[in-house]
């Protein structure tokens, strides 16, 4: 399902015109944006937990030349569903 697809089963869903459905789902993709940035976790009842993990730097290689390399730190994105949807996918 792609961000169009789940546009139209949202309007059908609640009655809401494509536009508008498409608006919300902006907002809730926005909101979960600016959180996470913050470094704050996003948690949607029913669905699950947004959250930021930091992976440190580490040493990596250079497959074509074998040269020792330098893998910056950075953030990854984690979810954790919560227990409603893993009963639900169980």
């Amino acid at each position: 399902m792609n961000k169009s697809d789940l546009v139209t089963k949202m309007a059908e869903i609640s009655g809401l015109t494509k536009k508008d459905s498409q608006a919300v789902l902006n907002v809730i993709l926005q909101a979960t944006k600016k959180r996470l940035s913050e470094g704050d976790q996003m948690q949607i009842n029913g669905l699950g937990t947004f959250a930021l993990s930091y992976h440190p730097p580490k040493q990596g290689r250079n497959p074509q030349t074998g040269e020792t390399i330098t893998i910056e730190g950075q953030n990854k994105v984690l979810f954790k569903p919560a227990k409603a949807l893993k009963d639900k996918l169980l």
